[in-house]
């Protein structure tokens, strides 16, 4: 794995929501662990011919990366969270339409997105009346229980 992979995975654990990724190879070992305050990468490269990456991949705290901007004012929006672990998709195929866009009205059983949770793929509808302000997840990244996923404006 080189530096641009290790930091192509850090962004992508920032803007996922998780807490925490590890990954182990054969001689190589990363874990990911991520907060409100920093991002933070422990690498072991016990082998000698990686060496040039380990003088990369030092323990040493990374520079904080903003897991996302802050939305003005969000007090009078619904948070729409999901109701489970698994990996958010807006459609259900690549190739169909997106379930849901910014400025959409939706009511109580709109199909909002998917979350697949062990291979099943579960509708997630609306339980309230309003337009989507914005979505909070990028398409196919993993969501953890009660993340936020949508802000709808109620109507």
């Amino acid at each position: 794995m080189d530096i641009k992979q290790i930091q192509d995975l850090i962004r992508f654990v920032s803007k996922s929501g998780v807490n925490e990724v590890s990954i182990e190879q054969e001689n190589f070992k990363i874990t990911i662990k991520t907060n409100q305050v920093a991002t933070i990468v422990n690498a072991t490269v016990p082998d000698a011919s990686t060496a040039p990456l380990a003088a990369h991949t030092a323990a040493a705290p990374v520079a904080a990366i903003p897991l996302a901007a802050p939305v003005a004012d969000t007090s009078h929006y619904i948070t729409v969270k999901s109701p489970m672990i698994g990996t958010f998709y807006r459609s259900a195929s690549p190739e169909k339409p997106l379930f849901v866009n910014v400025g959409d009205e939706i009511k109580p059983g709109t199909v909002l997105c998917i979350i697949e949770a062990m291979k099943l793929f579960n509708e997630i509808e609306s339980e309230v009346s309003g337009r989507i302000v914005k979505i909070l997840v990028d398409n196919a990244s993993p969501v953890e229980y009660d993340q936020p996923l949508f802000l709808v404006e109620p109507m």
